[in-house]
């Protein structure tokens, strides 16, 4: 059995660390991973209060579909986010930018 390592498949397919298109390819992963991680958020804080995604939705505003997405990751803009953490009653935010600080969401 002749066995291939992820780092060869994705030099082969996206080319080399550091290409434009293996930079873009592994933005694209970074930016789903983030976006995965905001939405387990929105989903661990919404069973923590034993609310549906159609209650969640009615208190923002959307219907429970838009929730949904929300939870799997897509759409998340920073405008929704702060609606929907606020609805679940997180009281502040903050995004740490690293060597230019944190920035206080709400």
């Amino acid at each position: 059995m002749n066995l291939t390592s992820l780092d060869d498949v994705l030099d082969k397919h996206f080319g080399k660390v550091g290409t434009p298109k293996r930079d873009a390819f592994e933005n694209d992963v970074d930016e789903a991973l983030h976006a995965y991680r905001l939405g387990e958020a929105i989903k661990k804080a919404r069973i923590e209060q034993n609310l549906t995604q159609e209650e969640l939705g009615e208190r923002i505003g959307v219907r429970r579909s838009q929730i949904s997405r929300l939870e799997r990751g897509y759409s998340i803009t920073i405008p929704t986010m702060i609606r929907v953490f606020k609805a679940l009653g997180v009281t502040t935010a903050s995004i740490d930018l690293g060597a230019v600080g944190k920035v206080a969401l709400w």
